[in-house]
This record gives structure tokens, sequence and C-alpha cells, in this order.
């Protein structure tokens, strides 16, 4: 417990009751989790196994797991149940499945199967219709809005387009005994909601919950909470309303006002000393978020010095902010003599990012872009998936039909057509159709044969994937549907061996899995939907420029931070302009600010292309709420005159160092 501040000590130690811990950016909240994880477990008694720790990604339940690892013996860590949401939301529905009319091995299907479903329940192939329609059903399902009620709710066409659709999307998941991510919260709400007994028993079962990120849960996830913490209430919930940033997916900032009403006996205590920043970038931060309403009132702090000031430059165009943040970037690292890791490139939207890869480029600096094309997106990693779907669960027709087309074996679409015909009219899937006698009548032999060939194929797999280990199915599985194969006859020999070496590359990841864990093919399957492949990529630390969006930002930090495009219609977004959404778009500002440990620097254009044209821009609001104080305007209009002694004076700083690097 050495080096904790009362604050933290106090967030630690607290057990009569429920607790919110309100963690101002920077202040140390993921060390009061674990720590306070290791204080119940070894001062107050609790078990391991009677605890979890409840987050929103992957990433961060995994480095709370290192952390905590540090602290307690492997075997007391390995026994905590740390996990995010979605993954707590599986295991309960796994032992659970019965009770709700699911079988233990349904599928959970990904954004792309469901948008599948979406369109022909909805008949559009429309892909921004499918887009916001999939977005309306996710916030209806997590504002725990059934289909029934949507009809009542729907207002503008897209709405009413949705309602129409949300029934039907709900009863074809069922049929192909699937879940979406939102059920993955929403279900066990229902469970949990229908049968006080189960609820009981998850209740004495994780007799103590941590949650992390608490301002971004949703109605569903608050609901869970509720649910699973039960009289007792036994929680610490961490949170910061001031870096609540997800409203657009459902985040409801009210979960955080609701607590001291739900609860009177909640205890509430800020921790308001920053580890991260300097003093100016502390206090341009708290000038920011004081424009909004509070809930609950703190202010950042820091005892690490009060740091260069602030960087705000006008440029020209986008082409000029691209330019000259890059300049600033290599000067900076070379006068600091700093890693390319240390410095980020902050913006609102990914499109941003385009023309500071482009300059990035040309100057040969390393650079990574955050929020990329996941793993699990390639084409060629999906149509490995659906066979191990389909090993999983035959009832998942989505799978089935991607995995008897690819590579293809004699099974056409006219084939498929009637299968589904059949299988709909008998009220079942189409791998349990292709062996009836019934379909087997309305094809030829010639299209009967390959469809049964390929189901008795799966049925062989399906007995080995539920028994062997991975690390000897996956490769049979590869070898006999020929797939390496089947890409070099598809594609260019290049894009064959890379898109090949993506299979290899997610087949040695099943094996290792595997063999680490002591998991069959199928185990892993069930679990592979949860598990991002990118937090696996990303463990070897490069040297290179972060890229990222501010919302993909949030929980990092940078000793160099550039915030660029803060211009109206940016950050704050044209599209929010109402009050709710300009206070979210100055939660994000601040965000971005509090990111930097020692320098900032904010740039926006005076104008800027679209199209053929220039249109001009305005500077951000929050530029100016930022104070003027510690802060140094350059470019443009506003900019102070140009300091030719400090110029001269950094010139021959520069040259002295080069003079020096060449001795």
């Amino acid at each position: 417990m050495a080096g904790l501040n009362p604050q933290q000590r106090e967030a630690i130690y607290y057990l009569d009751g429920p607790l919110l811990v309100l963690a101002g950016a920077g202040s140390g909240k993921t060390r009061v989790i674990t720590q306070k994880i290791a204080y119940l477990v070894e001062e107050c008694g609790f078990q391991p196994r009677n605890i979890a720790a409840i987050t929103f990604t992957n990433k961060a339940a995994k480095e709370m797991q290192e952390r905590i690892g540090k602290i307690l013996t492997p075997g007391l860590a390995g026994e905590l149940q740390i996990s995010t949401f979605h993954s707590l939301g599986v295991r309960i529905l796994r032992e659970e499945a019965k009770a709700l009319g699911y079988k233990p091995r349904f599928s959970i299907f990904d954004s792309a199967d469901c948008a599948g479903i979406i369109s022909e329940v909805a008949n559009t192939v429309d892909k921004a219709t499918l887009r916001i329609l999939q977005s309306i059903i996710s916030n209806w399902k997590n504002a725990l809005v059934t289909p029934e009620a949507a009809l009542k709710l729907a207002r503008d066409e897209h709405e009413k387009l949705a309602a129409h659709a949300f029934l039907s999307y709900e009863a074809t998941l069922k049929a192909y005994q699937a879940v979406d991510f939102d059920d993955l919260i929403g279900l066990p709400v229902k469970l949990f909601s229908e049968h006080p007994e189960i609820a009981d028993k998850w209740q004495n079962r994780l007799r103590y919950l941590l949650v992390d990120e608490y301002q971004d849960t949703n109605a569903c996830q608050y609901q869970l909470l509720k649910l699973l913490t039960g009289v007792r209430a036994q929680f610490t919930a961490v949170g910061d309303d001031d870096q609540a940033i997800y409203g657009w997916r459902g985040a409801d900032i009210d979960n955080l006002r609701k607590l001291p009403a739900e609860f009177p006996a909640l205890k509430v205590i800020k921790l308001e000393q920053n580890y991260r920043s300097t003093v100016r970038i502390l206090k341009a931060a708290n000038n920011v978020i004081a424009n909004n309403e509070k809930l609950f009132d703190k202010r950042l702090w820091s005892d690490l010095g009060h740091g260069e000031q602030i960087t705000v430059t006008a440029c020209r165009d986008q082409d000029a902010e691209a330019e000259g943040v890059v300049m600033k970037l290599q000067a900076h690292r070379f006068e600091q003599r700093t890693q390319f890791r240390d410095y980020a490139i902050l913006y609102r939207s990914n499109h941003q990012a385009r023309i500071f890869e482009e300059y990035l480029r040309d100057h040969r600096i390393p650079y990574v872009l955050s929020g990329g094309k996941s793993f699990f997106d390639k084409a060629e990693i999906k149509d490995i998936i659906a066979y191990l779907r389909l090993l999983t669960n035959e009832d998942d027709d989505p799978a089935f039909i991607r995995a008897a087309t690819t590579p293809k074996r004699g099974i056409g679409p006219t084939t498929l057509q009637v299968l589904g015909t059949y299988a709909g009219e008998r009220h079942i899937s189409l791998f349990e159709a292709a062996f009836e006698e019934g379909f087997a009548q309305r094809v030829q032999e010639r299209q009967l044969g390959p469809v049964l060939e390929f189901c008795n194929f799966i049925n062989r797999m399906q007995g080995r994937a539920g028994n062997e280990p991975a690390h000897e199915v996956l490769p049979d599985l590869l070898k006999a549907i020929d797939y390496e194969t089947y890409l070099y006859d598809h594609e260019e020999e290049r894009t064959a061996q890379t898109r090949w070496a993506n299979v290899c590359e997610f087949a040695n990841w099943i094996n290792r899995k595997g063999e680490q864990d002591g998991r069959t093919l199928i185990e892993l399957t069930q679990s592979i939907a949860l598990i991002n492949m990118l937090d696996k990529q990303n463990e070897e630390e490069v040297d290179a420029v972060q890229l990222s969006t501010l919302h993909a930002s949030k929980g990092l930090e940078y000793p160099h931070v550039f915030l660029v495009g803060v211009e109206e219609g940016i950050l704050p977004h044209r599209e929010s302009q109402e009050p709710a959404k300009v206070e979210e778009e100055r939660r994000l500002m601040y965000v971005g600010i509090t990111r930097a440990q020692r320098t900032l620097f904010i740039s926006w254009c005076e104008r800027r292309k679209q199209a053929r044209e220039f249109v001009p821009c305005e500077p951000s609001r929050f530029i100016e709420e930022m104070g003027r104080d510690d802060i140094r305007f350059t470019g443009g209009k506003q900019a102070a005159p140009a300091d030719k002694a400090t110029g001269s004076a950094r010139l021959d700083a520069m040259k002295a160092m080069l003079s020096g690097k060449k001795g």
C-alpha cells in the first residue's frame, strides 16, 4: 500500500456498503481496483472465485489480470473472475442456456452476420440503411426495449423500418440458436429477472463486484449489475462523469446520477490527484470541463511541476496542418532525444488520419493506426471460423452457407435455395434438413450427393473437435478442405501468400491457446467471438507514432500529444449541436487534453478543402474555453509576433547538437 494517497487508501479499505470512486483522468484507478482485490483476498477472507472485476475491453481486463498477478500468488490470481461485461454474460448464458431455451453451444453472431439477417428481414441491401437499422436495434436492446415496445416508440421512417425488422430479427436469431453481442448482456438480465433462484445462485457465487469505467455503462449493463449485487450491494464502481464519451453507443451518464438515489447508503470518494500531467495541462482541462453541468464537483491537481506552455496553431489548410505537425514532431524528437512511441496524433474522426499518414510516410516516420481492421474481419479468417462455428453448433445457418460454399464443392445456389425453402417449411436448420427424405425428393442425385458428403464430413470432424486436442484437429480440417489450394486458385500469388499466412497465424494461435488452456477446438470456438486478435498483436511494443481517434485513446497516455482539427464542425461535431451532445463533445476534448503527460500541441485549419473548393473554418469554442494564461498562439491572425531571438537560439542549439552527433 506504500505510495498511495489518503483517498486511494480510503477507497481500498471501504467495505461498509456500495462505493462510488470518482476517479479523474490519470488518478491511479487501476491501482485502486487491483489493490482492493488483493485486500479483499489477503485481509478480508474473500475467496478469489467469489470476486468479479468487470471492465469494458479485453485489453483492460488483461492489464488488470497482469497487475493482480504481481500481488497475489498465481493460484489465487487465476481464480478471480476478471473479464469484460460480455465475457461474463457468455459464462452466465453457457451455464444457464437451458432456462432460456438455448443449447449451451449457441453461436455468437458478429456484426456482419447480423447485418445479413437484417438485410433479409428488412428487405434492403443498402449498406448505409443497414448500418442505421443495426444501430437503432442495438440501442433499443441496450435500453431494454422489446420489439413490441419498439413499434410504439418508432418515430421516423428508419425507426419504423427497424421496429418491423426487430421482431423477425429476434425470431431468426433464436431459430439459428444464436445471439448477438447485445444479447450477451440482455439475456442474462432477462434470465435473472424471470428466474430469481438463478439470480440468487450467481449473487452467492459473485460476492463482491468491482466495475471499471462505470460512466460507460448502458441501461442494460446497469440492470445486470443491480441483479448481480442484489440486496447486499457489495460493489465498488469506479468512473468519471467528465470522461463519459459513449452516449452515441447507448452509454447512459444517468447511471451515475441514479446511484445515490437507488443506493441511499452509497459512499462517494473522489480521486483528484493526477499522476500523469503537468499543472498547465490540467488547468486547461479543468477550465474546459467547468463549462459542463457537473454531477459531482471535482478538480484535478498535480505536483508534477508547471510544465511547458500549450501551443495552439492556426494552419492555412489541412496540408499545412499535417506538414506542420510532422515537422514539429521531428524537430521536437531531435531536440528532446525522445522516441517515436512518445508521440500521439489524436483526432475526432477516422477520416482525418489519411493526410497525416501520407506526410508520416513521406518522412519515413513509423506509425501505428489504432482501431484498424480487426484480424477477425479478414475474409480468410471468417471462412475458417465458419467451419469452427458449424462444428460447435450445426444449427448455425450463416456458418453452414459460408462453409458449404467456400471452397466450392459442387453445392450451388439453386441447391441451397431448395434446402433453405424446405428447412423454412419444416422450421429446422439447413444441416438437419439436408438429411431428411423430403429434401432428397426435391433435388436430383447429383445435387444431393455433395450436400450429404459435406454434412457427413462436418459430423466426423465434430466428434473429433469435441474430444481431441485442438492442435491435432485444426490442421486436419485445413488439409481436408484444401483451403491453401483454393486461395492460390482464386487470388494473385502475393495476395494468396498473405492470406494463407494469416490462416497459418490464426491456426498457430488456436493451437497455442488449446495447449496452454487444455481446451478442445469446440471450447475455443465458443470464446472466439469475444477474443480480439488485435490485443495479441499489440503486445509487441513498437517504436512508432500513435495515430488514434479520441474515443480510442481513452485510458491511454503519451508524453507528447498533437490534438488536430480542433474546429467547429469537427470538434464539436457538426451533428452534435444540441446542448447534451455538445457536453459530450466537450468531454471528448477533455479526454484529448488529459492524454498528454508533458507537452500538448493543438492545431486547427482556417480553411478546409471539401470536394474541389475551400470552405472557411472557425477554431473550436473549446480552445477559447481553455483560457489564455498558459497558451501560446501561433500562425493565423491571432498569432503572437515571432520572437527572432528564441528562433535563432533554437537554431544554434540544433546546430550544436548536430555537430555533437557527428563528433
